[in-house]
């Protein structure tokens, strides 16, 4: 082991700048594989952070299928067949693979063929990063931290996995998801959100792979596209969560909410009974930037708002107003394209098929407008025909102009007709680009630089009444033991209980200091106490190991669900 600190510490400056790990770590991902194999025995770190696996597409993210690649590491590489080490590859030395039906083909730069092997097939590179041959992002060759994976997907084809920790992860999602220069509190926001989202249960984007590295999960262009300031925000957030009612929130985001964001069940159906409006999410309510603002749920009120330019957090946004326009003709043909395409959505009544003809536009009204002015649901009639249409995207993808969806439906249109009622004309009066629910990134920036608000207020703006801490967890008889890595410069620090166990007591380790801590009794029925932790806490990183009450390593059927608590939920209702 001394060895290879001295080694990463001599080599961390001076050959590997882009490696964002703390001295003598190797990366976590490697550190797993290799324990599993055997090989580098003296490994005995443990990851900082869970792994996640993320499916890397080709370079046009047009598929995450491939039937050859080309692997090479910036120092050298391991290969492995399973977790059984079969070749240790020079840096920069390409290692092609192939899939037959007889297993994976691995043949080396210089020619050498590995023999057949059956994977997965994992590349670890302890001392650099991975990369795919030709493969780029945002104009570089891209770059991986951790490991990667050969998976067998079908028809003699795979996917290709990138195995790698959260924290490093968010190095490579953050500052592609937001610009660097919307500042340092904004970009701790972002992080906590994206951190949100890929700790937060879901179905995965493959049987293979938890999320993808395109817009279809988060951003994520790897270690070439890290930047220092993103950096420094996943840091000075480590392992913090927004949390509402003992569960990780959906931490929505969009670039521009317009100066009002929307409700969650007003923008979206319900993913498993396709519903729409959905279910209430409390943290996700529609909340103007000027708490002075009245709703904008009718006709008149959304026209004032969005035809002006009244203060607001988005107003540095290119997209915080805009304006659209069509003639009746223009706006004809262009429904009579987008409303096929949007009826297979099922939010169009009736269906237009392929082959229908749309009949003369008469009117567009608007039936439904959320408290922000979004278009929830409106009618498009002809001269024989009405259309309803629901959910805000299918309307923006309706109303397409010069080849664009519109950027929100945050809208207002304005109807010309002719003698006959005939539309000839339509002009619409817009502000916002996204969904608008959640946190508004533009939003965040103007707080973050502008009113010097902390992250912490930034996101408890954005999502009501949570709490941020550390991903709750549930202590049993099958699983004793939890450890959890934090980051905090606040005073105040509980761990937050749901007693179910009724203990009187908790042991755990914080910062290398074995504790047995009484639980308080709980005021309330639902059992819930608070301990203390601030004097045993540090300003910075934290790390904290829960062990399971005795009472509940006794009795299968007894736990204990705690987190750290470390900002409170914000009842103080202050508009920043």
């Amino acid at each position: 082991m001394k060895n290879i600190l001295s080694f990463l510490l001599i080599n961390l400056f001076l050959l590997i700048p882009a490696k964002a790990y703390s001295f003598g770590e190797i990366p976590a991902a490697t550190m797993q594989i290799a324990q599993e194999s055997g090989y580098s025995q003296n490994l005995t770190n443990t990851p900082r952070s869970a792994v996640v696996r993320v499916g890397i597409g080709n370079a046009n993210f047009g598929t995450y299928v491939y039937s050859n690649i080309s692997i090479y590491g910036t120092d050298e590489v391991q290969v492995y067949d399973d977790n059984k080490l079969v070749k240790i590859v020079p840096a920069y030395s390409n290692i092609n693979a192939k899939l037959t039906t007889a297993g994976y083909e691995l043949i080396l730069e210089d020619g050498t063929k590995l023999n057949v092997v059956q994977g997965p097939v994992r590349f670890t590179c302890n001392n650099g990063l991975l990369g795919v041959k030709d493969l780029k992002r945002a104009g570089k060759p891209a770059l991986y931290h951790g490991a990667f994976e050969l998976t067998k997907y079908k028809n003699n084809n795979f996917n290709l996995v990138n195995l790698i920790e959260v924290e490093d992860y968010l190095k490579g999602v953050v500052p592609n998801e937001m610009p660097v220069d919307f500042g340092l509190n904004a970009l701790k926001a972002q992080t906590v959100a994206a951190r949100n989202y890929v700790l937060s249960p879901r179905i995965k984007a493959s049987p293979n792979y938890d999320v993808v590295d395109s817009v279809a999960s988060q951003v994520y262009f790897g270690a070439n596209t890290e930047k220092p300031l993103a950096t420094q925000a996943v840091e000075e957030t480590e392992g913090v969560v927004a949390i509402y009612d003992w569960d990780l929130i959906l931490a929505l985001y969009s670039s521009t909410a317009g100066g009002y964001t929307e409700s969650f069940s007003l923008a979206f159906s319900d993913p498993n009974t396709k519903v729409f409006p959905s279910k209430e999410r409390p943290y996700l309510t529609a909340k103007p930037d000027i708490l002075t603002q009245k709703t904008l749920n009718t006709e008149e009120d959304a026209s004032e708002f969005y035809k002006s330019r009244p203060d607001s957090y988005d107003i540095r946004s290119p997209y915080y107003r805009w304006e659209r326009d069509w003639t009746g003709q223009e706006l004809h043909d262009t429904l009579q394209n987008t409303l096929v395409a949007q009826s297979a959505t099922g939010f169009i009544k009736p269906a237009f098929n392929k082959g229908d003809k749309l009949d003369n536009l008469v009117a567009i009204n608007v039936k439904r407008r959320g408290n922000s002015g979004k278009i929830v649901e409106l009618e498009i009639v002809t001269d024989s025909q009405t259309f309803t249409v629901q959910k805000e995207l299918v309307i923006r993808r309706l109303f397409v102009n010069k080849g664009k969806a519109l950027p929100s439906a945050n809208v207002v249109f304005e109807c010309a007709q002719d003698d006959y009622g005939n539309i000839t004309s339509v002009k619409a009066y817009g502000g916002g680009y996204g969904h608008g629910v959640g946190l508004s990134q533009f939003g965040a920036g103007f707080m973050g630089t502008e009113l010097k608000a902390p992250y912490e207020k930034i996101l408890q703006h954005y999502y009501d009444d949570i709490v941020l801490g550390t991903k709750p967890v549930k202590l049993s008889y099958a699983n004793q033991t939890a450890t959890q890595n934090f980051y905090t410069t606040g005073k105040e620090t509980n761990i937050v209980i749901d007693n179910h166990s009724q203990d009187s007591t908790l042991e755990c380790t914080i910062n290398g200091k074995d504790l047995v801590l009484e639980i308080p009794k709980a005021i309330f029925a639902d059992k819930i106490s608070k301990i203390d932790i601030s004097k045993y806490i540090n300003k910075g990183r934290n790390t904290i190991t829960f062990h399971v009450p005795a009472d509940a390593i006794h009795g299968k059927d007894k736990y204990v669900k705690l987190y750290v608590e470390l900002v409170k939920k914000d009842d103080s209702k202050n508009n920043w």
